[in-house]
């Protein structure tokens, strides 16, 4: 059993495997994300949230996922392309 989010393993949009260990001390947002998704209008709010209070220790983590109706068919390098280049 974990005793702390920050131990969690992921990997991320670069592929590389991680914890969340160097968010220790912040606030996290962590959500799940899909550009395909009705919702996807939600990546700049999420953006405008983190840029908001960023200078206070907060940190919107987002997670592609495509299990949910195939709504993120992106491979890494697509979803961070289009995230970097539609929503900042």
């Amino acid at each position: 059993m974990q005793d702390s989010i920050l131990t969690t393993v992921v990997k991320d949009i670069d592929g590389e495997v991680t914890t969340l260990e160097k968010y220790a001390g912040n606030v996290l947002l962590i959500v799940n994300v899909a550009s395909k998704c009705g919702l996807t209008p939600q990546y700049e709010q999420l953006e405008n949230i983190q840029k908001a209070w960023a200078d206070r220790g907060f940190v919107v983590l987002g997670f592609p996922c495509n299990q949910f109706l195939e709504q993120e068919p992106g491979s890494d390098e697509e979803i961070k392309t289009y995230c970097t280049t539609t929503w900042g």
